[in-house]
């Protein structure tokens, strides 16, 4: 009788057991023997698909960024007409006009785009350090990029300004996922002296409520962060005397 086959050794099944690693155990648990034992494998072989772990961890990286939905960046406008700066063609024309298709007020693509952001990273917290050095030369990372970068400026937004945007949503989506609020305090009452704390008597309760105040404070933070950009974007608009 033949031996059954192994499946053929391949980038996209390293990635998925490198993620899984990096799930179960964090990043310092990847190293090629785990990955050469978990794929059944000799350990060599993996660099005919990848020259370092590093390597490896970008792709992983990458795999969840590719996740992020982008759709919502596909027709984005100033949400009331008119652009900003350099977003008015030489013809006074804002390039959010004209075409067919119902547009999308940027600071809703924003906010949609957000959450799919952190639902990706909540899945997946143990690779938020590498995701944090930046897109790099990742493709997934770098359409994100692309995507939120060409909205903005299609929105109205002067360059400078779409890239600054494009840079505190991620300090801000990045820093909510690296870890939870709530699960910082331990869910024992005699950990909260009224003599010493007088304002935590109920922080012991935080823990099990994690879900409601994590995702709480992230909405009050992206509504706060979200109004303050419209602010600037309304400043932008008005008329140089």
């Amino acid at each position: 009788m033949a031996r059954p086959r192994k499946p053929l050794l391949s980038r996209d099944r390293i990635v998925e057991a490198a993620g899984a690693l990096v799930d179960a155990e964090g990043l310092e648990a990847v190293s090629t023997r785990r990955l050469a034992a978990a794929l059944g494998v000799s350990g060599p072989s993996l660099y005919n698909h990848f020259r370092t772990k590093d390597a490896i961890l970008e792709a992983v990286a990458d795999a969840v960024s590719a996740r992020v939905d982008l759709s919502m960046f596909d027709a984005v406008d100033g949400g009331d007409g008119g652009a900003v700066g350099d977003a008015v063609g030489a013809d006074g024309a804002g390039r959010g006009e004209g075409g067919g298709g119902a547009r999308r007020d940027w600071r809703e693509a924003l906010h949609a785009w957000a959450h799919s952001y952190r639902d990706a990273l909540a899945d997946h917290p143990n690779i938020v350090p590498v995701l944090a050095r930046g897109p790099g030369r990742r493709p997934a990372g770098l359409r994100l990029a692309d995507a939120v970068f060409g909205a903005m400026t299609e929105a109205g937004w002067p360059p400078a300004h779409a890239t600054r945007i494009g840079a505190l949503m991620r300090y801000f989506i990045l820093g909510s996922a690296v870890a939870s609020f709530a699960r910082g305090f331990v869910d024992d009452e005699a950990a909260y002296d009224p003599v010493d704390y007088p304002h935590l008597g109920q922080a012991h309760l935080l823990a099990e409520r994690r879900r409601e105040v994590d995702e709480g404070a992230f909405e009050t933070g992206l509504t706060a962060l979200l109004d303050g950009l419209s602010l600037q974007y309304e400043a932008l608009r008005e008329p140089r005397t």
